[in-house]
C-alpha cells in the first residue's frame, strides 16, 4: 500500500465517500511527450497517507479520439452518477476538455461527450463543474496562454446531463489581473499562463476560485479570486497574495470525512518528482487561511 511520498501524480482531485478518498489525477509518467495510457485512481480508507492502488479508472477505447495530453481529471457526482471532466489533445484539432461517464467511483468511466466540450477553435485545458443556486451546471475553464498569451479563464453553460455545451463562453478574467502572478520566464514576449481552476463555496456566501499561475522566481503557485456578485460569471476579484507558492499547484479544495477543510497540490512541479500534498486549511469571513497541518 503506497504512502503519497511514494505516488506520482499531477494535478491531485480527491472525492471524499462513505469515508473513504479517491484520488484522481494525471498519473501518466510523462504527461508531455508520451503517448496516453489513461487515468489511474488511488482509495485511502481513512488516513489521507496510504492509499490502495493504482486502479486503472480510465483507458480509452480502440477509436477513441485522442492519443495524448490525457490530464487533469475532475470526478463529480451528478444526479447519481459519476462524471470526469478531462483533457485530451485530438488527434486533430485542439486541446479541450471533454466529459467521461462511470455508474460507480470503483468502475472504470467511459467517453459521455463527443469530443472536447469547449470550443473547438480554442485551446482549453482543465475544465471544471459548477453547479450554481439554481442547479444550472457550468464549466469553468482555461483558454490557454499558447494561443491568447495571457492566458484566460472562462464559463460557459452547460446542458442539463453535462454532454455539450449549452451557450457561448464568456471570459471572466486574465492571468496578468492577479498581482500575484508573473509573466513566463525566457519568452519573446510578456506571457502569463491560467491552470487548474477549481470552485469553492464559503460558508458566508462567498463564491470563491482556485486557479494556478507562476510566480517571479518562476515557481509554480496557487492563488484566489472572488466573485463579487456571488454568481460565476463575476465580476472577479484577485487576492493579492498566493495562497501557496511553494512550487505547487493545480489545487482544489475538499473535507475530510470529519469536516475538515484541505487544500490538495502536487509538488514540486517538476516530473517525475511531484507528488500529492494535503494541507489543512481555515476559512474565517470568505478568506482561507492555511492550518499548519501537512500530510506529505
Amino acid at each position: 500500500m503506497p504512502h503519497i511520498s511514494e505516488i506520482q501524480i499531477r494535478d491531485p482531485f480527491i472525492v471524499t465517500e462513505n469515508g473513504n478518498y479517491y484520488l484522481f489525477g494525471s498519473t501518466d509518467k510523462d504527461i508531455w511527450r508520451s503517448p496516453g495510457v489513461g487515468f489511474d485512481m488511488y482509495v485511502s480508507r481513512g488516513n489521507l497517507a496510504e492509499f490502495e492502488g493504482p486502479f486503472p479508472c480510465f483507458r480509452p477505447p480502440n477509436d477513441f479520439w485522442s492519443e495524448r495530453n490525457f490530464w487533469a481529471p475532475e470526478v463529480y457526482r451528478y444526479r447519481d452518477e459519476y462524471y470526469m471532466f478531462a483533457t485530451f489533445k485530438p488527434k486533430t484539432g485542439r486541446r479541450g476538455t471533454a466529459v467521461l461517464k462511470s455508474k460507480s467511483l470503483d468502475t472504470p468511466f467511459t467517453p459521455f461527450s463527443d469530443g472536447p466540450v469547449t470550443p473547438a477553435e480554442w485551446e482549453c485545458l482543465d475544465g471544471t463543474l459548477y453547479i450554481d443556486g439554481n442547479g444550472k451546471p457550468w464549466m469553468v475553464f482555461c483558454h490557454e496562454w499558447q494561443q491568447v498569451t495571457d492566458g484566460e479563464i472562462c464559463v460557459m453553460p452547460l446542458a442539463d446531463d453535462l454532454r455539450n455545451a449549452c451557450g457561448k463562453p464568456e471570459l471572466l478574467f486574465n492571468a496578468s489581473e492577479a498581482p500575484w502572478a508573473s509573466p513566463l520566464k525566457n519568452r519573446p514576449v510578456r506571457a502569463f499562463v491560467t491552470d487548474g481552476p477549481n470552485m469553492y463555496s464559503a460558508a458566508n456566501g462567498s463564491l470563491l476560485m482556485l486557479w494556478s499561475s507562476f510566480g517571479p522566481d518562476g515557481k509554480y503557485r496557487i492563488g484566489l479570486a472572488s466573485s463579487q456578485s456571488g454568481d460565476v460569471r463575476g465580476p472577479w476579484k484577485q487576492f493579492s497574495e498566493p495562497l501557496y507558492s511553494a512550487d505547487g499547484g493545480h489545487g482544489m479544495f475538499f473535507r475530510s470525512a470529519d469536516g475538515v477543510l484541505y487544500l490538495t497540490v502536487h509538488t514540486p512541479n517538476k516530473s517525475p518528482f511531484e507528488r500529492p500534498v494535503f494541507i489543512e486549511m481555515a476559512e474565517e469571513n470568505g478568506r482561507i487561511i492555511p492550518g499548519k497541518r501537512v500530510i506529505s
